[in-house]
């Protein structure tokens, strides 16, 4: 028995020593598993964390964009607002300036400016609260004009016309007084 004892303590120790090998695969494929676990959760980890980080950045990126626009356009806003109160304003002024005494000196340079143009035999059509003026100039006198104040010129032939309605000085200007505006409230 002793014999068949030694065997079976060869075979039990075989069996231990190929065990305590294949659990030391086990543990050896456990931690290499493990370690690749490991290292792909880190890889995914740090793939969302870029991917997170680039969303968070063109959302930023987005948000501030669209703040900045936001921001032009309520600027652009403000600033179109007080250049039609400007404008409007100055619309007034002009009005208030033809009930002063210095409009007649204005009409009068203007009808020498028309005369410089088109000689002695110019037409001139105005408001029909300044005919009276006109007529005292020595100038034909056309049909009244709607208009702030001013004149229009038109030759003898009626083939040309010289616009000077404080309406059309201001448009001609507008882009000057416009930068002029824009410059004081910047």
């Amino acid at each position: 028995m002793s014999a068949l004892n030694t065997f079976d303590e060869e075979i039990q120790d075989r069996k231990r020593k190929e065990l305590s090998v294949l659990n030391s695969l086990l543990e050896e494929k456990k931690t290499k598993t493990q370690e690749i676990k490991a290292l792909k959760i880190k890889d995914i980890k740090e793939k969302y964390d870029n991917e997170a980080e680039n969303k968070s950045q063109r959302e930023y990126a987005r948000i501030t964009e669209s703040a900045r626009l936001e921001a032009k356009k309520i600027l652009f806003d403000t600033i179109n607002m007080n250049m039609h109160s400007a404008f409007e304003t100055i619309r007034r002024e002009i009005k208030n300036y033809t009930k002063k005494a210095e409009y007649k000196k204005s009409l009068e340079n203007m009808v020498k400016y028309a005369k410089s143009q088109f000689g002695e035999d110019v037409i001139i059509s105005c408001r029909e609260s300044d005919l009276p003026i006109i007529k005292e100039l020595n100038v034909a006198a056309g049909p009244p004009i709607n208009t702030i104040g001013g004149i229009t010129a038109t030759d003898k032939g009626g083939t040309r016309e010289l616009d000077l309605t404080f309406e059309e000085l201001l448009e001609n200007n507008e882009d000057e007084l416009k930068n002029y505006l824009y410059e004081k409230m910047v």
